[in-house]
């Protein structure tokens, strides 16, 4: 215990949000150090392995725009580790520029994961952390970090349901005495939302467009249900008859209409848990609200579109990007006293 202790002294130790769609950092004591796309671009060499050329945001920069040499990868897909080994790469790259090259000392981590992550997804998570250089790995699950970072006290014998739309996964969770009491992941949040909008201009437009594209359509002029004042925007992409280079305008109403079915879903998965609330824990749902967080939470008029399914005020956390990591990061500062929280070997 006091060797432990004394390491900590000089290690930096580190909390990391391991999203499908960005990775972030936190340094304790420091805060959010890093915030970036989890993506890699590697370049094949002659032997056939490939070289990491750049991790985060000067990876995303190449999607879409390399050649076939060099790859731009996610290697995280639906919130579990589709690639083990970029994952540790990405990890390794990561903890490398948190630290400046110059810790000496191993850091604890701890790590973000979908509640329903299987034990070998789990494993995965742990052995990538452990083989890019941590010393002891902890889990923390996501409904648990996003309803921290949403500034509830999941201490109280209070129930409390946050939802947290990422990247790849839809996160539920009822917090209560430091507890999940109920939880649900649902591989449906904004990656599927931007193949949905793929799908919809391709069969609406007979246009081809890529995920970058989908993502600004997305962020730009999305929408949960249909908005007052029409919304529009120009898009590029090539035409699937005759390949031709061309330009579109597309509109918030189209947004809308690619987006409802993944928005459903989302909202069928919330509803379900609701059914399964324990009676002692529904009216202070009721009374509180339902907290959104994460990059979805910001797609206009959710909270309205969730509010009208389930008739329960929805509400969005404060920064709602940053809720997951600021909680995971409390939990790292907190390490000690909350151990309870955490999975570790």
């Amino acid at each position: 215990m006091f060797l432990s202790k004394f390491i900590g002294l000089f290690s930096n130790d580190l909390a990391i949000d391991l999203g499908t769609a960005n990775t972030l950092v936190i340094a304790k004591g420091h805060g959010i150090i890093i915030n970036e796309p989890s993506v890699v671009a590697v370049k094949l060499e002659k032997n056939g392995y490939p070289k990491v050329l750049a991790v985060g945001q000067e990876a995303k920069d190449m999607v879409g725009k390399t050649h076939d040499k060099i790859r731009a990868v996610r290697p995280m897909k639906d919130g579990v580790i589709a690639d083990f080994d970029m994952t540790e790469r990405m990890i390794r790259r990561f903890i490398e520029k948190a630290h400046g090259r110059t810790s000496l000392i191993s850091p604890r981590i701890i790590i973000c994961v979908p509640y329903e992550l299987t034990q070998v997804e789990r494993k995965a998570v742990r052995d990538s952390a452990i083989s890019a250089g941590a010393r002891e790995v902890f889990l923390i699950e996501e409904p648990m970090a996003a309803a921290i970072g949403s500034g509830i006290d999941i201490r109280e014998p209070r129930g409390n349901l946050v939802v947290d739309i990422g990247g790849g996964t839809t996160e539920i969770g009822v917090v209560s005495l430091g507890g999940l009491v109920l939880s649900k992941s649902i591989r449906v949040a904004g990656d599927k939302i931007d193949k949905a909008i793929v799908d919809y201009t391709k069969r609406q437009y007979n246009l081809l467009i890529g995920e970058r594209v989908a993502e600004d359509v997305k962020i730009n002029i999305g929408t949960a249900m249909p908005l007052e004042k029409r919304l529009s925007m120009s898009i590029s992409g090539r035409s699937q008859g005759g390949g031709m280079l061309n330009t579109i305008t597309i509109t918030s109403e189209d947004a809308y209409e690619a987006m409802k079915e993944p928005l459903k879903e989302i909202a069928e998965a919330l509803r379900e848990v609701l059914e399964k609330v324990p009676p002692e824990l529904a009216g202070d749902i009721v009374d509180r609200g339902i907290i959104l967080t994460g990059g979805g939470a910001l797609t206009r008029e959710l909270d309205k579109f969730l509010s009208d399914i389930v008739q329960i005020p929805v509400y969005i956390a404060e920064e709602p990007l940053l809720a997951v990591a600021k909680g995971t990061g409390e939990a790292l500062n907190n390490i000690d006293l909350l151990q309870e929280l955490f999975e570790d070997e």
